[in-house]
């Protein structure tokens, strides 16, 4: 039987990644210099149904150009948000059904919680979920649900070491779409140990032979790699068109005249491979225009990220500055002419959807102020010029805080830096602004006890990896902030004799020396306290140690609640009750 020959097609691709339940829009502040003059307007970015109303627009101007048009998501829905907090993943699953997507990413953060929240989620939505690199095969059946025999999860193939692949059709020709997440899920997620995930670059190389064998020879790679490694697999393995690509919140396009940050340029090339990426929290969305010839080579490539906003824009009151009406409609117009810009109603099925269903218990927890910060606190992973993170270690000592009221004495806390996960503004503080901003995952925390030793080498790893210093790290979130803990860090000395100076605070006898056979008691988030990122040597605690009913955002808010005063008292990163 002969095989069909191929022919050459046009595609568009709209994308987006990392949108954590970012469903409202999102109000962003740009920095603008217009003439000689200084601006900092406000502006009502992204959201579901804005997404919607553009995903729409594109797919219209593709039929009308007659272009295929391909909508996909390249992972992390969950977390981020109330919407997550109060509904976990069947909000995600309802609002994202409206947007027409046609495949979505597993992303780090849908595993946060193990198998069971990703299970019910694949249940509920109305497009394949993909995730080619995770087997699978061994899945247990005894579980309340279960992945393997789901038809709309596209998973490891473990007898050809490839993942299933996705075929959409443009012009009767085939389109091959398959994902790939990176190699260490099961450090930086939860996937249940019967589901390992395996290397990306082995299975992206088999699964381009195997799609070829199939005839079709126009490929993409839905990925949650990250950015780098998304280049980096570009260099290693031929043949795929595309990826799209998420995990890494990149914002790819010049959008410096906005005040915003660059990367690169949109749609960058690697050998034969264009790589895309849209940023994050759901304020934008990238779209690019293919066009493939017979062979599978991508003959013309053009494309752009979109700041999708609303039409008006508002003044930030803190400067003293006021904006006359032809003032504002220079700004105004600078703003909506910018080439990154779309300016788009939303999607009135899509607001009403998440109004009724949603946005009422969301905007009662907005409503329950615990404090006001009367300056910015910034958060940063890693210290710099300024200094550490102010928010970590404060979260950190609600941890030890929150365990006390309840009558859970302990010595320390250690908090790592990706916990948190935003800054604070200046202003009231509510509920929702740490449950949904601050400390949007929903993780508990737990308390073990641990020699002094091991505390050392737990700092030192997650330091480690953190700088990746003399270990393959796996990203800067593992930076450790503490709480009744201080030490310095000398990056220049043997492996194992990093950390210097280490003390722990007692409210009896002040700062000691931490002994390395003596035992303490300390508490962590339930994620830290599983070892990974660095984290090893916390498993050498006594026991398995115990997870609490508390989450991380229970204890700010416990903390805030009693002690409102701590948000104008930030001294020093490593900080004490």
């Amino acid at each position: 039987m002969m095989m069909k020959k191929n022919k050459a097609i046009r595609l568009r691709v709209a994308h987006i990644n990392d949108t954590h339940s970012y469903f409202d829009p999102t109000s962003l502040q740009l920095e603008l210099t217009i003439g000689q003059q200084q601006y900092a307007p406000f502006v009502s970015a992204g959201g579901i149904a804005r997404i919607k109303t553009r995903a729409e627009q594109l797919k219209q101007q593709a039929l009308q150009d007659k272009r295929g048009f391909v909508f996909l998501h390249a992972g992390d829905c969950f977390q981020g948000t109330l919407y997550f907090s109060l509904f976990k993943g069947e909000a995600n699953a309802v609002m994202l059904n409206q947007l027409g997507l046609d495949a979505m990413a597993v992303g780090n953060h849908e595993l946060d919680m193990g198998n069971l929240p990703v299970a019910e989620f694949a249940e509920r939505i109305d497009f394949p979920l993909l995730a080619g690199n995770w087997d699978l095969s061994h899945e247990r059946q005894d579980k309340p649900k279960t992945l393997r025999h789901n038809p709309g999860v596209y998973s490891y193939k473990p007898q050809s070491k490839s993942a299933q692949w996705l075929i959409t059709h443009v012009d009767q020709e085939s389109v091959a779409i398959f994902s790939l997440a990176l190699d260490k899920m099961g450090e930086i997620s939860n996937p249940d140990l019967d589901t390992p995930f395996v290397s990306c670059i082995e299975t992206a190389r088999h699964t381009v032979s195997e799609i070829r064998k199939a005839g079709i020879n126009k490929i993409i790679l839905l990925s949650h790699m990250g950015y780098e490694a998304d280049l980096d697999l570009a260099h290693h393995v031929d043949g795929i068109s595309l990826i799209v690509g998420g995990h890494s919140h990149v914002l790819q396009g010049d959008f410096s005249l906005l005040g915003l940050g660059q990367k690169d340029d949109y749609g960058v090339k690697v050998n034969h491979t264009y790589v895309v990426q849209a940023g994050f929290h759901a304020l934008s969305l990238g779209h690019c225009d293919i066009d493939f010839d017979a062979d599978g080579h991508v003959s013309a490539f053009n494309g752009k990220n979109e700041l999708l906003l609303g039409r008006r824009l508002f003044m930030d009151t803190s400067m003293s500055q006021s904006w006359h009406e032809d003032e504002y409609q220079v700004v105004r117009q600078y703003v909506h002419s910018h080439p990154h810009v779309a300016v788009c109603k939303k999607d009135p099925s899509t607001q009403q959807l998440l109004a009724m269903r949603y946005q009422a218990q969301v905007r009662e927890q907005q409503k329950t102020i615990l404090a006001t910060a009367e300056c910015k606190l910034r958060h940063v992973r890693i210290p710099d010029e300024l200094g550490g993170s102010d928010l970590a270690p404060l979260v950190a000592n609600s941890f030890i805080y929150t365990l006390q009221k309840n009558g859970i004495a302990t010595d320390f806390a250690i908090h790592n830096a990706g916990g948190v996960r935003n800054s604070m503004a200046i202003g009231p503080v509510s509920v929702a602004d740490i449950a949904g901003k601050i400390l949007p995952f929903t993780v508990p925390i737990g308390v073990y006890e641990i020699q002094g030793k091991y505390i050392s080498q737990t700092l030192e790893g997650a330091i480690n990896n953190a700088f990746n210093n003399g270990v393959e790290g796996t990203g800067t979130g593992s930076y450790p902030y503490c709480s009744n803990l201080s030490f310095d860090y000398d990056a220049e000395a043997e492996m194992g004799q990093r950390i210097r100076n280490l003390a722990i605070y007692s409210p009896l006898k002040g700062w000691q020396p931490v002994q390395d056979d003596q035992y303490y008691k300390g508490t962590s988030s339930a994620y830290t306290m599983k070892g990974k990122e660095g984290y090893e040597a916390i498993l050498e605690m006594k026991g398995e140690g115990q997870v609490t009913q508390f989450s991380m955002s229970d204890c700010f808010v416990c903390y805030l609640q009693d002690k409102p005063e701590v948000l104008s008292n930030v001294k020093s990163r490593q900080m004490h009750i």
